[in-house]
């Protein structure tokens, strides 16, 4: 018999360890939950409510989350959402990302994996160009539909809204069932993650293109949920796009974010230029005074190029730009100046990145660094066979370099050149593993050398 002090207590274990808020008629249902899960466990009430309090339990809270969510969800759910998202929202971020052919999507509460794979489908089809790199992150608190959705095998019941065409293109029977395809399982990782905690990589500042929260901001304290909506709102890129649930609603002047509605639907654009919102810092625990004054210990100042490639490293693209031509006018040393072309071209400055490179080529032409960053503008103003030939020239100058052969294998699969661009791909998935990291940094387009190594398994695969 579970007591009414044992269901408030309950509700409030939650509450602090997931964020989530019930109302007093679920107390029926939370007294379920917790008389199966302490049985399950072998402990007490007390006991197992104690244990939950003390934290540290994520096993636990993923159980609990399979158990107090709805996960029925199914392919391209409120499809004017996605029809939004292909026909606004991804057209204007690809215009925003041409220098660098990325696009990051978000999927919070993603349950079984259907949203995550939806978005990567929809962003596959808007890219302009087949090397473009689409990455979609799909987060759940519950491990169980996690490891569903990395099965990436369905029920047709599950695409009961998917467009014919979208599902003979990027679905397979398989054993009754429907399997995504090899190219966009590619594109979609899964994390578990519970919102009411921190993760700094999850929410780095700037990444995403796209979020989609969709029916999850319902279950959670009103103090969970305007610190996800921060986080979230954070994470965007300038211009990027926020889609929640139908029955979510941030007001008409939410902070950082502008509402918008098209083909009879409301989303959120983060403000281009406007600062995120700010985090209330968190507060680390007191430390023990020393037992006896020590000198301060001598720190490290970085100079302008670490502290630029840092930037560069968190998307920092504009500080990062300042902080290199900040530097002594006339200055020539070649890490510096392709870097500052590197950054150039991040800022969608083409012509200009174009001159730096051709300079450094003019102070050392068997530098196979530039000759790629000067393919990578070439390749962007479209003299695509110009660009080629200084990919191959860099793989040349370099034997070990990967970043030339993946671009020269996408470019190959482009032209429909199917041997040269598993050849080339596979090359370039063997060096990866040995790839320097400042230039994944510089050439990955923010991905890294795991995603990167993925990609070329995906497109260099037979279709």
């Amino acid at each position: 018999m579970i007591t009414t002090a044992g269901v408030a207590r309950f509700r409030a274990v939650l509450a602090d360890t997931l964020g989530w808020a019930f109302d007093d008629k679920d107390a029926g249902q939370l007294a379920q939950v917790l008389l199966r899960r302490a049985d399950a466990t072998g402990l007490e009430r007390g006991e197992y409510l104690a244990r939950l309090a003390a934290g540290d339990w994520e096993p636990e809270l993923g159980m609990l989350a399979e158990e107090l969510t709805i996960n029925e969800t199914y392919f391209f759910r409120h499809g004017e959402q996605f029809r939004v998202l292909a026909d606004v929202a991804l057209p204007e971020r690809v215009r925003a990302r041409s220098a660098q052919r990325v696009l990051r999507l978000l999927s919070v509460g993603c349950s079984s994996g259907e949203e995550a794979y939806t978005l990567a489908i929809v962003a596959r089809q808007v890219q302009p160009d087949p090397d473009w790199i689409v990455s979609v992150l799909g987060v759940d608190a519950s491990l169980a539909v996690l490891r569903r959705a990395q099965t990436a095998r369905y029920s047709a019941w599950s695409l009961r809204e998917t467009p014919d065409a979208v599902r003979e293109r990027w679905f397979h029977p398989h054993d009754g069932q429907y399997e995504v395809d090899a190219r966009i399982r590619a594109a979609v990782r899964f994390l578990r993650h519970n919102v009411a905690g921190d993760d700094e990589d999850l929410w780095r500042p700037g990444q995403y293109d796209v979020v989609f929260c969709r029916n999850l901001l319902m279950y959670l304290t009103p103090e969970a949920r305007d610190t996800l909506i921060r986080r979230m709102t954070g994470a965007l890129s300038p211009g990027g796009y926020l889609f929640l649930g139908h029955t979510d609603s941030l007001g008409s002047d939410p902070d950082g974010l502008e509402p918008q509605q098209s083909r009879h639907t409301f989303f959120y654009r983060r403000q281009s230029g406007h600062p995120a919102p700010a985090t209330p810092p968190r507060i680390a625990p007191p430390r023990p005074a020393p037992a006896a004054a020590q000198p301060a210990p001598r720190r490290h100042v970085d100079g302008p190029y670490e502290r630029a490639m840092r930037l560069l490293r968190e998307e920092r693209f504009a500080e990062a730009l300042t902080v290199v031509e900040a530097g002594p006018a006339g200055r020539v040393v070649p890490r510096e100046l392709l870097l500052h072309s590197v950054l150039l071209a991040q800022s969608g400055r083409l012509e200009d990145a174009e001159i730096v490179c051709r300079r450094l080529l003019d102070v050392d032409g068997l530098y196979a660094d530039a000759h790629h960053q000067l393919a990578v503008c070439l390749e962007g103003g479209a003299a695509v066979d110009v660009a080629v030939g200084h990919y191959r020239l860099a793989a040349h100058l370099d034997p070990d370099f990967a970043m030339p052969r993946l671009r020269l294998g996408l470019l190959a699969r482009r032209r429909g050149e199917r041997e040269r661009a598993a050849d080339e791909l596979g090359r370039a998935q063997v060096l990866l593993k040995y790839e320097r990291e400042d230039r994944i940094a510089m050439f990955g387009g923010g991905f890294g050398r795991v995603a990167l190594t993925a990609l070329c398994r995906a497109e260099g695969a037979p279709r």
